[in-house]
């Protein structure tokens, strides 16, 4: 290797790590267990450090109604992977932990959602950065707020905190 480079523990080139957000949601079997299990295979990647984790909250389905209720949260991570190697590692961990796409929005063990990748604003054709419906949603942007209230996802003028607070009763 060149003087100079460096590799990530995966043997990838070295990038600085980008601090990403990422929701966290299950409604199947022992839904505690599997959103400790995915964080748990998170922080287990060489390229992925779990920095906080918000409180789970429980939450009513969205979508697909005829479910039980979710318990969702959010995870602030440093990664030096890119979007699409980020996006790979959360389809792997929820393979790993049983999750079936069946149903749009319907049941599942775990889902993992990549929130926010530093200010990245992404559009491609399997993923879009920042998560195109995370506004609408109390139980992104609720744990969201716990963790970084004052942070700004890039596009919205609003902090996550007066964001999720339209959604307080």
């Amino acid at each position: 290797m060149p003087p100079g480079k460096k590799e990530t523990a995966s043997g990838q080139n070295y990038r600085p790590p980008v601090t990403a957000y990422l929701g966290l949601g299950s409604n199947i079997g022992d839904s505690h267990a599997y959103l400790q299990r995915a964080i748990d295979l998170l922080n287990a990647h060489p390229d992925i450090k779990v920095e906080r984790v918000s409180p789970s909250l429980e939450t009513e389905p969205v979508g697909y109604l005829e479910q039980p209720n979710f318990l969702n949260g959010v995870v602030q991570a440093a990664t030096s992977l890119t979007p699409q190697e980020l996006l790979a590692a959360t389809q792997s961990i929820e393979n790993k932990l049983g999750r079936v796409r069946t149903i749009r929005w319907g049941p599942r063990t775990i889902d993992i959602d990549i929130l926010l990748y530093g200010d990245l604003i992404l559009e491609s054709t399997d993923l879009i950065i920042p998560h195109p419906r995370m506004l609408g949603r109390a139980f992104v942007l609720q744990p969201l707020a716990m963790l970084a209230p004052e942070l700004r996802i890039p596009g919205c003028p609003e902090t996550v905190r007066a964001l999720a607070q339209k959604f307080q009763r």
